[in-house]
């Protein structure tokens, strides 16, 4: 029994920096735009193909989203060190969130440099995301899952603007192509993880925060109709797969 509780002291301590490190690297991703020049999307000089106000890119009130992120995600690193900091179930997800969280302080002087390197950096960033995700446990929803599900839904919709940025700025595909190539990709993995976890709607709100953007931007004139029809419907669909997974998990418990 001695034995026992020593261990499980044991393994207590070793849980106590990894909340620390994650409220650091919190404030440091959370930082990082002090520290460049005024980023305000990736510079058109840095395709070999100009990519002027792209189909793809959501229309400009869509970043206000970052503020709520920024905000909901200091809360949740400090009340992990200050109240979840022992507690087994807020381990899992932790070492995908840091390294997350690492990735992310760095993504924006990156982005100041190199489109391809921002978007491979993008897709290491939700790659991290959806594993911790995935781990966070069904209590102190709102101090942890619905944070880290809204973060990772917009990453999923960041990673697929970016990768349609480059499929058109690099010539492999002309800006409608790419752009529905991308909302496609976004779809496809957005469903997926929706239909997979119903118990984190924040995550399909984020994305479909993203799509009424894009769809709205490319309804107004000079319209682009087959990517706004893609990104309305996209919405819709997603809308419905929270819907009807909000309703069965509520009618299961």
């Amino acid at each position: 029994m001695a034995a026992a509780l020593s261990s499980h002291r044991q393994a207590l301590v070793t849980l106590r920096p990894m909340p620390l490190l994650i409220l650091l690297a919190t404030l440091a991703f959370v930082a990082s735009p002090f520290f460049v020049t005024n980023f305000a999307g990736f510079d058109p000089a840095l395709f070999p193909v100009p990519q002027e106000d792209p189909p793809v890119q959501p229309a400009g009130w869509a970043f206000a989203i970052w503020g709520v992120l920024y905000a909901w995600l200091i809360v949740s690193a400090g009340y992990g060190v200050l109240r979840r900091a022992d507690h087994p179930a807020w381990a899992a997800h932790r070492p995908w969130l840091l390294v997350n969280l690492v990735l992310g302080a760095a993504w924006l002087p990156v982005a100041e440099r190199s489109v391809p390197g921002a978007t491979a950096l993008l897709g290491a960033m939700l790659v991290t995301a959806l594993p911790a995700l995935f781990r966070t446990p069904r209590r102190d929803r709102w101090w942890l899952q619905a944070p880290v599900a809204l973060y990772a839904g917009w990453l999923t919709a960041a990673f697929s603007a970016s990768l349609g940025l480059v499929l058109a700025g690099w010539g492999y595909l002309a800006e409608t192509p790419a752009a529905l190539v991308a909302l496609v990709f976004a779809l496809v993995v957005g469903l997926g993880v929706q239909t997979r976890l119903g118990r984190a709607p924040g995550y399909g709100l984020a994305l479909i925060w993203a799509l009424v953007a894009i769809a709205t931007k490319n309804a107004a004139a000079p319209a682009n109709l087959p990517v706004a029809a893609l990104a309305g419907l996209g919405a819709a669909a997603v809308l419905g797969v929270v819907i009807l997974r909000t309703r069965r998990r509520s009618g299961a418990e």
